[in-house]
């Protein structure tokens, strides 16, 4: 039996996890090759479900290679971002925030707080609609260690990430501010801007110039535009772009793409802006997905 047209059948939700587990597009497309080779070596009394199969074993797999990830992030130069997933394709409409926002940078960020298992606890659930008798098959856990475990990753969700439904025209326009209150140098508006309480998180690497530690505060943010992205108007410039199904920008220096910058907001302010430098990360964001 030629089992590829079944794992085709549910490719897009199987990268659809494996990324929003691994924040890498190479990482989850490795996933997938391997889940791909497990799937076709299967024995055929394995497979009651073809879907709940290869669910269960992309996310095994992603929580393994994740055990392995954090180990290196730790000794990884500055903040770690997603590999954002860029697109010239417009974001989604409003009616599809929610699929958006779970796909977002600023989403993705606060997924890296929690275990792995409690990660795909979580994204099982709340993201992708398993019932709790899957998630226990996946994790090998009862079904009421299970709701336990998603109940926890809700809550610290919820407490890093304040749940805001934000419409792309809202998002856009502060991104539009943004820019030209870059370009004119304009501190005020800069100030006006962004919330008290602001963070810019740089990811560069350590192969490209980044901020080392995450900024905060508006006055520290604002100072460090000022100081970094002002002062070189005239080399740089901005387009807009949809990373992870939201609006965001394109940096460029001599037509090369040298970040994407997303947005965390609540439609009238700026809460937190996330920028990837790091280029290992860019040539696969330079293309759409």
């Amino acid at each position: 039996m030629d089992r590829s047209p079944l794992f085709e059948q549910y490719r897009s939700r199987l990268f659809g996890i494996a990324y929003r587990m691994l924040g890498s597009r190479a990482d989850a497309e490795d996933v997938l090759q391997e889940a791909y080779l497990r799937w076709h070596r299967a024995s055929l009394e394995e497979i009651r479900s073809p879907e709940a199969w290869l669910v269960t074993a992309t996310t095994r797999l992603c929580i393994d290679r994740l055990r392995l990830a954090r180990e290196a992030r730790e000794v990884y130069v500055g903040p770690w971002l997603p590999e954002p997933l860029v697109s010239d394709v417009a974001p989604p409409a409003d009616s599809q925030l929610d699929i958006a926002s779970s796909l977002s940078i600023a989403f993705l960020v606060v997924l890296e707080r929690l275990a792995p298992e409690e990660r795909a606890a979580f994204l099982l659930h709340e993201v992708f609609d398993t019932d709790y008798a899957e998630i226990a098959q996946v994790l090998g856990k009862s079904e009421a260690a299970c709701r336990q475990i998603v109940s926890r990753a809700r809550k610290r969700v919820r407490e890093n990430r304040p749940r805001m439904q934000v419409s792309e025209e809202a998002r856009r326009a502060l991104l539009d501010r943004f820019v030209d209150a870059v370009q004119t140098q304009d501190k005020e508006a800069l100030l006006a801007l962004f919330a008290e309480s602001a963070t810019w998180t740089s990811d560069g690497g350590g192969k490209a110039r980044a901020a080392r530690k995450v900024i905060r505060g508006r006055e520290q943010v604002v100072r460090f535009v000022l100081g970094v992205l002002s002062r070189h108007t005239d080399q740089f410039s901005f387009s807009p772009i949809t990373i992870n199904n939201e609006a965001g920008l394109a940096m460029r220096a001599g037509g090369k793409l040298i970040s994407a910058i997303s947005v965390r907001t609540d439609g009238v302010r700026i809460l937190d802006i996330f920028t990837v430098l790091n280029p290992d990360k860019l040539p696969q964001a330079a293309r759409a997905p």
